[in-house]
């Protein structure tokens, strides 16, 4: 299992939300790209970065901050936030981000998702963002009434390279990770399942691993990375004892 650090953007600057509400937003670093650099020689193996203006207003709003970062790296970066048009995900695939993160995008245009996954391969990683199992879009501002799992198997068999399942309750809030939520959607799915949303310590890194043959091939942490609640690199040394890091 893979521990994926994150970087969320916020005008240009990397920050980690409360439960997606932009109102509690905490600045972490006004330079992304040291930051990047520093998961890196960490130990990361792969960045999630997020643009988050971009999926508040619908289209990216920090493309070349995004673009420096990927730059800087040896490590592969997956990228989401305002990704609505081939022309973003070609735009991405491009600079060199290994995967693009397609959310509100797949849930109100399958088509487009069906025609990434053709074009791109393995390229694409599906976002599903769930408050109480209900899939949540725009930025986490509009509930849809549609279940997170019902969506997710609408995709399978497209190619998609893997879902980042996100329980917007513990977003950030370090209250643990909805195991049980995760495994549900991991088994229920032929994609892998990368985890996301509420790691609080190394015990959460424990608990997924318990799961992890259920399809789980990653778990994304921010916030605990950043407060030093979780030190990266006990969390990739105890993601490694299973042998199985994607």
């Amino acid at each position: 299992m893979i521990v994926i650090p994150a970087i969320d953007l916020n005008d240009g600057k990397c920050v980690r939300l409360l439960q997606g509400d932009f109102s509690r937003a905490t600045v972490y670093s006004d330079d992304p790209v040291q930051t990047a650099r520093m998961w890196q020689e960490r130990g990361a193996e792969r960045l999630h970065v997020v643009d988050l203006d971009g999926s508040r207003f619908g289209s990216p709003r920090n493309r070349n901050v995004i673009k420096d970062m990927v730059s800087a790296l040896d490590i592969p970066v997956q990228v989401g936030g305002g990704i609505r048009s081939m022309e973003t995900v070609d735009a991405y695939l491009d600079m060199g981000a290994e995967w693009v993160i397609l959310g509100t995008a797949a849930l109100k245009d399958g088509a487009f998702v069906a025609d990434a996954c053709n074009t791109h391969g393995g390229s694409i990683i599906l976002g599903i963002d769930a408050k109480d199992g209900e899939i949540m879009v725009e930025g986490w501002t509009e509930g849809t009434g549609q279940s997170a799992i019902d969506i997710a198997k609408m995709y399978e068999g497209l190619g998609v390279h893997a879902i980042v399942y996100t329980d917007i309750k513990r977003d950030g809030m370090q209250t643990g990770v909805n195991i049980k939520a995760t495994r549900i959607m991991a088994e229920s799915l032929n994609i892998p399942v990368i985890a996301s949303g509420g790691v609080a310590a190394l015990r959460d890194i424990e608990e997924l691993l318990k799961v992890e043959s259920y399809g789980i091939m990653g778990v994304i942490t921010g916030r605990a990375l950043y407060t030093g609640a979780l030190k990266l690199e006990d969390a990739i040394r105890v993601a490694g004892r299973s042998g199985n890091c994607a």
